[in-house]
This record gives structure tokens, C-alpha cells and sequence, in this order.
């Protein structure tokens, strides 16, 4: 039977943030979904959709969810998969196409793999953006990892309102792409909310963070900040892949900061320039910047002028740059299958190397001024100890540390979040062409 909008219905297990955006907008494209969570929030989710208009149905399982659906997409964390499958995978419909939406595909897959049976298909999805970020043209991975061409049309039928660009990868590709977008990038910002938390500082109110690259620091690691912890900890803790590029972070922050601090200024300039050149490649300075100043000004938390901050050595830039170099990363690479806090980020990182007057600035204030030594110390910790969290695989660990600095921001978060979506709004309309 050819699979349309008439006869076929989606079931979601798992109704988290993106959950609930996957239901909203597939049934709001004409799709009828069956949907559940945990039984325990049986009850708030069917008083949440009771009076939509949209046709979204709430069963008390993912026993009902599955013998009843054509799709069923497991919208549940990395770190819960297996668990969840083995209890509601033998109950899937004869001849349906599973798939989850996990940042880390290889449990999901293994997952899959072992409790579905073999009757089934799978087909795993995974939408490179948070809950509130439109998924028009961003970029939507979809696997076919033990399915059929035809069944492949029919899910990209099924995401067509989207309007996502399609990109087609194994489950490895897809967990080595994410691991060199997402995993450095998530551990910079924890680690940069982790120093100023340690320091007792809201940085938008102190005029050291203050101005265009500053602005990017502060709006992001507070948008992470306001989202859930296991978000981050599945992609850190289950990718191998990850595990090594974090390690390597901590790591060029570590010698950085010791140069830094030993004063050895000719042998920081030679170690970063060599970073960059490997990372920006020759001749590409005439070309046009990811991000320019005015980009960058417009999004501001602080009320205090750019003028009155002092220079930054951009100690986490700089040693993105040389983590990138030590492991063979060219970041551009990857810009179809990239997220849009990763284009930020490659964005004000590009912003400084592609700029050798203020990459030379940058670097002389690194040796020289010692305003945010104290800053750099703790931001050196922070790294180190994110670092180890995600080495040992401790989830309890790693979500204790984050809601501990996610309390102290809490009261900042919708300010930061609004400002946040406007700044990514407009920086995407400029990074997706």
C-alpha cells in the first residue's frame, strides 16, 4: 500500500520540546499523529492538546503509539534509548519505518538494531536546530539505515512542510559530523557560563564584556544554559568521537593559557598563526566575512557602551582554533550539516583570524594585560573539568554541573533567549546562501 496523508498517521514517543514540535507542525502540514510520554505526564499532555484544533492524539504508551502508526519517531534522550525501545519496540506495527531523533546515532541505531523486529524498517531522522528556531532551510539528517528507497520518499514526504535541505548520511558520518560541529562548541560556552558563574559575575553587566565577539559569547551560552541538560550530555558522553575533540579543547586551552601566562609571546603568536592558516586558508581575506560588525553590535545585553571595554584575549577563540588544527578539522567542511549555534560560532571565530591587525591585537593583549587572568584561570578549570566529566561518561556529573550554573542564570534567560533568536534569525538569513 503506497503511504499518503489519507492513510497514514506519525506516532511520537516522547513528547519533549522537539517532540511537540515535530506533533505541531506535522499535523499542522495534515498529518494525524499519535503521540505519548512517560505515563506519569499522561494526564498534562492530553489537557495541553485537548482543545487544538490540530489532529494530535495522546495515548497513555508507546504500546498503543506503536501498533497503531506508520512512522514512529523516538524523540527521547541518547542516554534513554536503549531502554525504551527494548520496552515498546516489539509492539511496532507490521511493516512500519522507525526512526529516532537523537543527536547521537550510534546507541540509537544499536537500539533499533537489537529489539525491533525484523519486519520493520529504519529510517532516523535528526533536525539540526533547537525547538525555537524555524526548520525552514535548515539542514534535516535523515538516515536509511535498514529501509527501502520508496520508504525514504515517504519520509521525506513526511518532513516536506518543513522545508529543511535534506542531508543524506550513515549513522558514523552523521555522529563524526556532530561530533566536530557540536561537542568543541557546546564545551566552550558550558565552560565560559561555568567561569563567570564562578566568578559571581552576570558578564552583560561588567564592561569587560562588552561589543560584538562578546555579545555572541554571552547570548549563546545562556541559550544553552536555558535548555535541558541531557540535550548536550547525550551528544558529549555516548559519541567516542566527541569524548576525543573535548578532550582536545581542554587541552589547547591548557597551553594557551600557559603561554599566556609565561609570557612566551613569539612562540603564542607562532602556535596560533599556524592554527589559523591551517583552519583559514591562504587568499581567503578579500572574501566576505560569515559575520560583520554591525551583525554583531545589534544584539547586545549590556547597557554599557563598546567603547569603554578593554581588549580580550579571546582565549576560548583562540583555542577553538588550535583544538581544530590538532585534529585535522577544516569547519567549513561541515557547513551543510551544521547547526546554527556551530555557524555562530565559526562566524566570530572567523571574524578574529581573518583579521590580522586585531588577531595581532589580540594576541599582544594576551601576553601583556592581565584583566582577565583571573577569567582565563577559572575558564581554563571549567574546561578541564567539563573535559573530565564527559571522559568518564558520568551523566549524573555532568547534569548536577549544569543545573547548578543553569540556577544562577535562570533569572536572565528570557531576555537572553528573545534577544538570542533574533541575533540567530539574522545571522542565518546571512550564513544559509
Amino acid at each position: 500500500m503506497d503511504l499518503n496523508k489519507s492513510n497514514a498517521s506519525i506516532g511520537i514517543i516522547g513528547m519533549g520540546d522537539m517532540g511537540k514540535m515535530y506533533a505541531r507542525l506535522l499535523s499542522k502540514a495534515g498529518w494525524r499523529i499519535n503521540a505519548c510520554d512517560r505515563p506519569d505526564n499522561y494526564q498534562a499532555l492530553k489537557d495541553e492538546f485537548s482543545g487544538s484544533q490540530q489532529d494530535i492524539t495522546i495515548y497513555p504508551n508507546g504500546h498503543l503509539v506503536s501498533r497503531i502508526s506508520d512512522y514512529i519517531i523516538y524523540s527521547v534522550e541518547a542516554g534513554a534509548i536503549d531502554k525504551v525501545v527494548a520496552e515498546y519496540g516489539p509492539s511496532t506495527k507490521v511493516g512500519a519505518i522507525v526512526g529516532g531523533q537523537t543527536s547521537c546515532k550510534a546507541p540509537e541505531l544499536a537500539a533499533f538494531d537489537k529489539h525491533l523486529p525484523p519486519d520493520v524498517e529504519i529510517l532516523s531522522c535528526h533536525s539540526l536546530h533547537g525547538p525555537n528556531v524555524n526548520p525552514k532551510g535548515q539542514p534535516l539528517v535523515l538516515i536509511q539505515h535498514r529501509a527501502t528507497d520508496k520508504s525514504l520518499r515517504f519520509v521525506e514526504q513526511v518532513f516536506s512542510s518543513f522545508e529543511s535541505k535534506y542531508v543524506y548520511l550513515t549513522g558514523e558520518m552523521h555522529d563524526r559530523i556532530t561530533a566536530d560541529t557540536q561537542a568543541v562548541t557546546h564545551a566552550a560556552f558550558l565552560s565560559m557560563g561555568t567561569a563567570w558563574a564562578a566568578n559571581n559575575q552576570f558578564p552583560w553587566e561588567i564592561n569587560r564584556w562588552v561589543g560584538g565577539i562578546e555579545n555572541v559569547k554571552i547570548n549563546i551560552t545562556l541559550r544553552i544554559y536555558a535548555n535541558k541538560w541531557h540535550v548536550y550530555a547525550g551528544l558529549a558522553i555516548l559519541n567516542p568521537s566527541a569524548k576525543k575533540q573535548i578532550r582536545q579543547y581542554a587541552e589547547s586551552v591548557t597551553d594557551l593559557y600557559k603561554l599566556m601566562i609565561g609570557g612566551h609571546r613569539e612562540e603564542l603568536k607562532r602556535r596560533v598563526k599556524a592554527a589559523g592558516a591551517a583552519v583559514f586558508k591562504a587568499g581567503t581575506e578579500g572574501q566576505d566575512l560569515l559575520l560583520k560588525d554591525e551583525v554583531l553590535d545589534r544584539f547586545s545585553l549590556s547597557k554599557v557602551s563598546r567603547e569603554k571595554a578593554p581588549p580580550n584575549n579571546h582565549l576560548s577563540l583562540l583555542a577553538i582554533v588550535d583544538c581544530w588544527s590538532k585534529l585535522g578539522i577544516v569547519p567549513y567542511d561541515h557547513m551543510i550539516c551544521s547547526t546554527p549555534l556551530f555557524r555562530l560560532w565559526l562566524g566570530v571565530t572567523e571574524y578574529l583570524f581573518r583579521n590580522p591587525d586585531l588577531l595581532d591585537e589580540v594576541l599582544d593583549i594576551a601576553i601583556d594585560d592581565n584583566t582577565f587572568r583571573s577569567d582565563d584561570l577559572e575558564f581554563t578549570f571549567a574546561a578541564r573539568a567539563w573535559s573530565d566529566c564527559v571522559s568518564f561518561g558520568d551523566f549524573g556529573s555532568y547534569k548536577d554541573r549544569f543545573e547548578r550554573i543553569q540556577s544562577y542564570f535562570a533569572p536572565r534567560f528570557p531576555e537572553a533567549v528573545r534577544v538570542g533568536n533574533e541575533m540567530l534569525k539574522t545571522i542565518l538569513e546571512k550564513t544559509t546562501h
